[in-house]
């Protein structure tokens, strides 16, 4: 199944092409599920329909499914209330009830990821189209399922599960009581959800389209996702500029931003894979807007994106790493070897990328930004690499 990740700049209009698109698909025959991650009904105004917490038929082959964040949490709070029962009894904890609970931040996140894992391996659908949030929150919840499985093992390495027959012996010993084995079976049971979502996310056959308004604040929130992207490991597919004026709006009170969107589509066209889409004049609603949208078809999967790239071996004998990323600019970038892993920023965005076996018995011997490529260099540590030392 494919899987096309829509998003773009607050008031892009990435709602009404996610629905545009989901809809253009079904008319070919696909079976299409478009799910919104919006907290409001957007998708379903664009439609002309009512989305609800559970998949909705909005058209034939068009189903939409925007999660119920608040009734999904309420059962998962439910759930470890039950599984730590002893655990809050010892403490005298008073448990909550499933209808004094409000969802905490964080929990709408979770919930797209999960609905988005639970579609994706679904056999109902040939295509998912996934309305994401605006930048940059939406770099942030496809970021989430990698650190949070970082996180767990950090808090929790499964190594430790291994050694459970020495638990009571390490508490009597160690005079504090050992993690039970249920804390353990909880996160390994997340760490396979989260691994799920993940794998949906760096799948060969998901895709990113950016929709943004073409302008100078369209440029830079264009040349900022583009950054996010590629540090995540992913690449547009298609930027569509929306809510392109026609060229009766030149010699008009419109000249002005006429000029401004026509510049601006010419540079987009020179780096992007650009597809237009009309201003229609007023907010769509309804599927005869939404056609007139005319968004572009599913394209072939462009393949998976290889981030960072293999290291190889460089003239001075050291090893490269190169990390592309389209947009850097040098004063905005910053390294911090951490142990076995590499702390890279690069504009508003981090990323931990943990180092392969090699590098790991290496030190960082340099690194330089070429042409949207950052390159780091690694020396071997002769008191790491056999036959190295003296």
């Amino acid at each position: 199944m494919r899987t096309l990740l829509i998003t773009g700049p607050g008031g892009s209009g990435r709602t009404s092409v996610a629905a545009a698109t989901g809809l253009a698909a079904a008319r070919t025959g696909a079976r299409v599920l478009v799910l919104g991650a919006d907290r409001t009904d957007t998708l379903g105004a664009a439609l002309g329909t009512v989305t609800g917490p559970t998949p909705t038929e909005a058209a034939e082959n068009l189903t939409v499914w925007r999660p119920d964040a608040g009734a999904r949490f309420r059962e998962d709070l439910t759930a470890f209330q039950s599984r730590a029962g002893t655990v809050l009894d010892l403490l005298g904890a008073s448990r909550l009830d499933a209808e004094e609970v409000t969802p905490l931040p964080g929990a709408e996140e979770l919930s797209v990821l999960r609905a988005l894992r639970d579609a994706a391996l679904s056999e109902r659908y040939d295509l998912l189209v996934v309305d994401l949030p605006p930048l940059p929150q939406a770099l942030a919840l496809l970021a989430l399922p990698e650190e949070l499985r970082r996180y767990l093992r950090r808090l929790l390495p499964p190594e430790r599960q291994a050694a459970r027959a020495l638990r009571p012996v390490l508490g009597r010993l160690a005079g504090v009581p050992m993690p039970a084995d249920w804390l353990y079976e909880t996160a390994a049971r997340w760490d396979l959800e989260l691994a799920a979502v993940e794998a949906v996310v760096a799948d060969r056959d998901t895709t990113v389209r950016l929709v943004a308004e073409p302008g100078p604040a369209g440029e830079d929130a264009v040349r900022t996702a583009t950054l996010g992207l590629a540090l995540a490991g992913l690449r547009a597919e298609t930027l569509i500029a929306n809510r392109v004026l026609p060229e009766s709006a030149d010699g008009t009170w419109l000249a002005g931003p006429f000029a401004q969107q026509r510049k601006t589509l010419a540079d987009w066209a020179q780096e992007y894979d650009l597809h237009t889409v009309p201003h229609l004049g007023h907010d769509p609603r309804g599927t005869d807007d939404l056609t007139a949208l005319a968004p572009p078809g599913v394209n072939p999967a462009p393949g998976p994106v290889e981030w960072p790239v293999t290291d190889r071996l460089a003239e001075d004998g050291t090893l490269v790493w190169r990390l592309p990323l389209p947009g850097a600019v040098r004063d905005d970038l910053d390294l911090i070897r951490r142990g076995d892993e590499l702390v890279v920023t690069a504009g508003p965005f981090h990323r931990i990328v943990a180092l392969p076996s090699a590098l790991r018995r290496c030190t960082v011997a340099g690194a330089a930004l070429t042409d949207g490529e950052l390159c780091v260099r690694f020396a071997p540590d002769p008191a790491l690499w056999p036959g190295t030392g003296r």
